[in-house]
């Protein structure tokens, strides 16, 4: 019997002191009963006597005989130590980096027994087992996943994650990406290596290290994992990110969004929105708009922050349009083009538009091109 017993924590705000996570975070643990009782990860810090006590419930008189740690992150392994001194026989099973990083995070700690385990390496629980993939660098170099063949249950660590506590009720696409391209969104090609080894398991469940469980429709969250890996979009549609000073460069993304009809558009003010939601959503459709005032003969702030954003995490196989506005010496587009100047697969749109000040008759009608060649493309 696979069990959950991880918490819930709604006193966050910034996951990871940067993603806004207005309805929280699951931290998620599982206990495997069987001949020999296994944990799977712990929580974090704060939680961690929270989930003592689901641990207890669910063991009763029992007593654990390892615990398995697929992934290090504080949120996850934060509470080994205070484990430890509940359960001091407890067996730690982990790989090489698994065990580097313990004594980093934990200088001082007391560890009994230890069992470093080897990619492909099997640990047997009695009617459950447990196999180890290695998934360096999704997203940390000590990853792993564990699968256990008797449910075809897939521990995946921190993939097929997503933001939001598991009380609360959201869709699960839109979390999931941002997640996914927040923070694992760099690492496409060690996701891609991951997916060509579990490629010949036969998956019924994933139990991930955030979010629910997965055990239905599982074509549909492998799919687009497969979609956000490889960097290419889930639909056809365009994101339009800019940033205004007065107002003038914003008048002008309205004027293209009332010439984009029929086009699924999703528009963000970068200087007021979540960043991470604008560029989770510039990976979603199969355009961006980018529009920004000329600032320090540069970009406005805002829109430098979120073009970084799309280079960290391989911003590719795209198509861009520039909307600029600059009172005397408008370099917007030229900035912008030399910034993806070594990102893949991009395609900057030749019919950019040049505001000078204020939107007139002559940047209307480059506007008006712009719309039709992102209808067209």
């Amino acid at each position: 019997m696979i069990q959950y017993v991880g918490v819930n924590d709604h006193k966050v705000d910034l996951f990871e002191g940067q993603y806004k996570v207005p309805n929280g975070m699951s931290y998620n643990s599982y206990i495997i009963l069987d001949e020999k009782i296994t944990i799977m990860d712990t929580v974090d810090i704060h939680f961690a006597e929270e989930w003592i006590e689901n641990v207890k419930k669910v063991l009763a008189d029992k007593l654990p005989d390892y615990l398995v740690i697929l992934h290090m992150e504080p949120d996850h392994s934060a509470s080994i130590e205070r484990f430890i001194k509940e359960y001091p026989n407890i067996t730690l099973v982990g790989n090489t980096k698994t065990f580097t990083m313990i004594d980093q995070f934990f200088p001082c700690l007391s560890i009994k027994n230890r069992m470093i385990v080897k990619e492909g390496e099997i640990l047997e629980l009695g009617k459950y087992s447990l196999k180890f993939v290695f998934a360096p660098m999704v997203h940390w170099p000590e990853v792993m996943m564990a699968y256990e063949p008797f449910t075809k249950s897939l521990f995946s660590a921190d993939a097929f994650g997503k933001f939001g506590a598991l009380d609360i009720e959201e869709d699960w696409k839109e979390e999931a990406r941002r997640y996914y391209i927040g923070i694992v969104g760099k690492y496409g090609v060690p996701v891609q290596n991951l997916f060509k080894k579990v490629s010949g398991l036969e998956i019924c469940r994933i139990y991930p290290l955030h979010g629910p469980i997965l055990q239905d429709h599982l074509s549909y969250y492998l799919g687009l994992y497969q979609t956000w890996s490889s960097y290419q979009p889930e639909e056809e549609g365009i994101c339009i990110a800019y940033a205004s000073i007065y107002g003038n460069t914003k008048k002008a993304v309205e004027e293209l969004t009332s010439k984009l009809e029929n086009t699924k558009v999703e528009v963000f003010d970068l200087a007021r929105c979540d960043l991470a939601s604008a560029i989770s959503k510039a990976f979603q459709y199969s355009k961006l708009v980018i529009a920004s005032p000329t600032y320090n003969n540069g970009v406005f702030p805002p829109v430098e922050a979120f073009m970084h954003g799309l280079v960290e995490r391989d911003f590719q196989n795209r198509t861009i349009g520039i909307i600029e506005n600059g009172s005397w010496a408008p370099t917007a587009k030229k900035y912008i083009t030399q910034y993806f100047s070594s990102s893949k697969n991009l395609t900057i749109l030749e019919e950019g538009v040049t505001i000078k000040s204020k939107v007139n008759d002559s940047s209307s009608k480059q506007i008006e091109a712009l719309a039709e060649k992102l209808k067209s493309h």
